[in-house]
């Protein structure tokens, strides 16, 4: 196999990059400076060797613990658990939550054989019961999936103390109700509040 042959099937691993896509990147990385193509295997470098887990949260960090975890001004009280690190800077762009995170590391899925003991459920649990925690807010995705890790963790959670709550889901802002699904239209009306 060759050079070319050896990034591009490694660029097709990478999510949403098939094999034409690659190659494309592949020729695309050919044509520039040898210099632009050291920075990013230099960054790839440093990404493996600096990046880690937070030893308190999960999230990706090069600082441990994150700083999030490190940050005096956030609410130890809240705790808001996500599947992915990816999904901390969705929270974080919303700017309505100030407490900590916990990440999963993914989400439950049999036919992937993911279980249980594949996810970070196990330091949740000991972080709860550690004290201090008044409510875990659970944002897993509202996939299948998701919804099904959502209900272990609570099932997990239950008699701990602390109340454990659902992110709500719905309609987007800006969408229209004849474009949106049943499942989605159900879920809004099932969430809605009072004005």
């Amino acid at each position: 196999m060759s050079a070319i042959d050896d990034l591009a099937a490694e660029l097709a691993r990478l999510p949403g990059i098939g094999r034409k896509t690659a190659t494309r990147l592949t020729f695309h990385l050919l044509k520039q400076s040898p210099d632009q193509s050291r920075r990013l295997a230099a960054a790839l470098e440093g990404l493996v060797t600096r990046v880690r887990r937070c030893s308190v949260c999960g999230n990706l960090t090069e600082e441990d613990p994150c700083v999030f975890c490190r940050d005096p001004r956030r609410d130890r009280s809240l705790l808001c658990v996500v599947e992915e690190a990816s999904d901390i800077g969705a929270v974080e762009r919303a700017g309505e939550f100030h407490g900590l995170y916990h990440v999963l590391g993914g989400r439950l899925s049999p036919l992937d054989g993911v279980g249980p003991d594949d996810l970070a459920i196990e330091p949740l649990v000991e972080r709860v019961a550690a004290g201090g925690v008044r409510e875990v807010i659970l944002a897993t995705n509202p996939s299948l999936e998701g919804e099904a890790t959502a209900l272990y963790v609570q099932r997990q959670l239950a008699g701990q103390g602390p109340r454990v709550t659902r992110i709500a889901r719905g309609l987007p802002v800006g969408g229209d109700l004849e474009y949106a699904d049943g499942v989605t239209i159900a879920q809004a009306i099932s969430a809605r509040r009072e004005m």
